[in-house]
Parts: C-alpha cells; structure tokens; sequence
C-alpha cells in the first residue's frame, strides 16, 4: 500500500514568508508519485489552492483546523461546524473582556466560505487583517453577529486578555465546543480558536482514514502548533519541524533539525 504523508502548512511546510522552495516542490512532487500526498491546516480551501498550486496533491484536505475536509476537486468529505445559537453565546462572553472575534463560515451551498472581522480591532487583531487585504471574502461584521454554520471563532490578541477569556469559556460551554489558546511565535501574540467538538484535526485525520480505508497508523503527519498535538498522538509517526512549539516536540516521534525556512519537512521526505 502506499504510504500517506500529511504535513500542517504555516511554519511547518510553508516557510515564514508562505513561499514554497523549488526544492520542497520538486521533493514534494516526486514523493507523490508513489505516495498519498495532503495537508492539514488552519487555512481555507481558496487560501491553501493559492498558496499550493505548485504541488500535486492526491490525499484529501483538511481545512480551517479540521472543520473542513475535502478531496483536491473540492468534493465535500466531512463538515463540521458551530450553529448560529452557540457562536452567538461565544461572542456574547467575549464582549464582557472587551474583545470581539474574527468568524469563519460557510456563505452559500458551494462550501465558499465567508471571513467576518469585527468592529472593534486590537493592534493584534489589525495586524492580522493587513494580511486579508483585499481578499474577497473578507466581510465587515458591525453587529457582531455569528452565521448559521461558523466553522471556527478566532479571538486575536495577547495572553493577558486572552487566557482568562479561554478559562471562562471552558467553563461555560465544556465539551460542546473545542478550545485551543496557542502563542503565534512570529507575531508575539495569541490566538484562541472555538470550533465544533469534532472540527479539530485529530477528528479529521480519522475521518481522512477512513475515507481512504487505510488505519491511522499509516500515515505520518507534520507540524508545529498546538492544533497539531491532537493528530500526532494518533498518527503512526509524528514528525516536528525544529522550530516548533516545546510542547509538539514533547509528543513527536521525530523532531527534525532544520526548520521550515531549511526545507525540514523536505529534507525529511527525500530521506525516507
């Protein structure tokens, strides 16, 4: 059987500036030949074909942090999403630490989805809107409202403020919601991701394999984050690029010496 190869994008295979090396493409490329090539990732569908268009990708898509999963033709496998009721309880916290989200859903029957930002930016939160400039899907949200199917909740900013937020909505909502407050090293801030209890990239690996009737432990994956922890304790083999988070590196099974600016997911495929 062909092995299968699944590799998170932002600071893991992508580099720091989201280029993709002739090296990592070639590599890449040839791999998957006689390989099962996908991604797992917290971009969207349009983003992720923007941004990968040099690759030949054969394995299914898993999507805005597992939300998501669907073949290269866009065929929908899996969708998760949090209902207008809940997201609009989650932003109703918010409001009381003085902080609105960014909301992530689906516009229109087609699977397009729709990039909310809200009225009332922190500097953080700025920062990361700059990176949006003119996207299409990018909507002004003045009434801070969720939609009918939000595929992820995303709060933006710092520690601070974002931790006793995360704290407080654990509280409340439990395991009706799927919670993850990471540090976004290159930025010197913090994101908190809200999605449904199975839109994480765990419950989606397992979908994947299923969808592939193959078992988890064939597949290796690749990652940095923290929403990666969850697909490598049930992957066969778990790679960590070197510049990932102490806590990945803790549950990896292989922690790469080159980074994602050094090609490490690459260097990896080449060498197996």
């Amino acid at each position: 059987m062909k092995p299968i190869y699944i590799t998170d994008l932002d600071h893991t295979f992508l580099r720091t500036d989201l280029s993709i090396s002739p090296f990592s493409a070639q590599t890449w490329n040839d791999k998957a030949e006689n390989a099962l090539m996908g991604i797992a990732t917290a971009r969207s569908f349009t983003k992720s074909q923007e941004l990968l268009k040099k690759l030949h990708i054969n394995a299914p898509l898993i999507l805005l942090d597992g939300s998501i999963i669907v073949t290269a033709d866009k065929k929908l496998i899996d969708l998760k999403t949090l209902d207008k009721e809940i997201g609009d309880a989650i932003v109703n916290v918010g409001l009381q630490f003085d902080i609105d989200p960014f909301i992530i859903g689906i516009k229109d029957s087609n699977i397009n989805e729709a990039f909310l930002y809200p009225r009332k930016l922190n500097d953080y939160q700025k920062t990361v809107l700059q990176g949006y400039k003119d996207d299409p899907r990018m909507q002004f949200n003045p009434k801070n409202q969720t939609m009918e199917q939000n595929l992820k909740i995303v709060y933006f900013g710092y520690e601070e403020q974002l931790r006793p937020l995360y704290n407080e909505i654990v509280k409340i909502f439990g395991n009706t919601i799927e919670a993850k407050l990471s540090p976004e090293k290159y930025g010197g801030g913090y994101f908190l991701t809200l999605l449904h209890p199975e839109g994480d990239k765990a419950h989606a690996l397992n979908k994947v394999m299923e969808y592939l009737e193959r078992d988890s432990k064939d597949v290796t994956v690749f990652g940095d984050s923290v929403n990666d922890i969850g697909m490598f304790k049930i992957a066969g083999t778990s790679v960590a690029v070197s510049n990932a988070l102490d806590e990945v590196k803790a549950v990896a099974d292989v922690v790469l010496p080159h980074s994602n600016d050094e090609d490490g997911v690459a260097r990896y495929l080449e060498h197996i």
